[in-house]
């Protein structure tokens, strides 16, 4: 009987010696119940500076990403499309997160940093699923920003509740069944051995890499099946800021103007960090894969740009930032009158 979560691997036939015409064969079998993560560094100089870094930007997402939660959903008047999906990107900002970090830092000060064959295999169909439900919701809002700025006075006929909750729960749907293939191809891979994975997390590169099965159908996916999902909503990201600055060109008012070019600026820089280390990391050979930079750049995009999201997308905008004082504001007088 195999350890739970174990994967059978059979070992090239070693004969025995004899002169026997009929060679005997000893089938080794092994088992990898569990993976061990090395983390980000291993040298124990850096631990506790990196605990504490992680955990104050785990920190700052999670408080961000909660406040504008609870803004748009205590605030009648941010009840609209934009806030909608605003509200389910945080959502999905702060569970992307949290599939990885916390195991992290729990990794950083644990004396073996083992993870389970299933729950590594749970860490990764999260974290493929949270990456595409930040992918789908972006390319939701840049769709939204479109129809605002080029036809607003269309906007409450085109982007409807229903339409919305439609789009929404497309974005859950199409995530899940693509975090499922990958998740379901991954399984089907044999690991022996080996089983120290240089990475922080379940990634699917750092496990392809210590498998000894080939991983030929998995790239297979990640090139055709992961191109679409992510190079497509980055394609109508673009198209969509494209018509949107075309027309933010044709306004009279140089500070409108200025205003429409900054918000547009700063979603276009974490969409181009989202995007830009996504890319580099998973849409290239396998052999040419590297531990070290793979680690630095997937910080990026499952760390940074989850903590930077709730300041670009949300304390910049003048709604927001209202609803936001006024909350302060209630919740003092309350404090007071108690």
């Amino acid at each position: 009987m195999l350890p739970e979560g174990g994967r059978k691997c059979q070992a090239q036939p070693t004969p025995v010696q004899s002169e026997a015409p009929n060679k005997m064969v000893n089938n080794s079998w092994t088992s990898i119940p569990h993976f061990v993560l090395l983390g980000i560094s291993n040298h124990l100089e850096e631990q506790i500076p990196l605990f504490l870094l992680f955990l104050l930007m785990y920190a700052i997402n999670i408080f961000g990403n909660f406040a504008i939660i609870t803004l748009i959903i205590s605030t009648p008047r941010l009840h609209t499309p934009m806030y909608i999906f605003l509200s389910n990107l945080a959502l999905a900002d702060i569970c992307f997160t949290s599939t990885t970090v916390p195991k992290m830092l729990q990794n950083i000060f644990s004396p073996t940093k083992a993870i389970s064959y299933m729950g590594c295999l749970a860490q990764t169909y999260f974290f493929i699923c949270f990456a595409a439900m930040e992918n789908f919701l972006l390319a939701v809002m840049a769709y939204d920003r479109y129809i605002a700025i080029c036809y607003p006075f269309r906007y409450p006929m085109i982007l409807t509740r229903m339409l919305c909750s439609q789009m929404v729960a497309l974005c859950h749907i199409l995530s899940h069944l693509h975090a499922l293939l990958h998740t379901f191809l991954m399984g089907q891979l044999i690991f022996c051995a080996d089983n120290k994975i240089p990475h922080f997390f379940c990634d699917l590169y750092p496990l392809m890499k210590i498998s000894c099965s080939s991983p030929y159908l998995n790239t297979l996916m990640i090139h055709t099946e992961g191109v679409i999902v992510i190079n497509g909503a980055l394609a109508f990201i673009i198209a969509s800021y494209a018509r949107i600055i075309s027309v933010v060109l044709q306004i009279p008012s140089a500070k409108s103007k200025w205003r429409a070019f900054s918000t547009c600026g700063s979603h276009l820089t974490v969409v181009s960090i989202f995007y830009g280390t996504l890319t580099w990391v998973y849409f290239r050979p396998l052999t040419s894969y590297l531990a070290t930079e793979g680690r630095i750049l997937t910080v990026m995009y499952t760390v940074v740009t989850p903590m930077l999201n709730p300041f670009i997308y949300s304390l910049r905008n003048g709604d927001v930032k209202g609803a936001f004082r006024k909350w302060v504001c209630v919740s003092l007088h309350q404090h007071l009158i108690i």
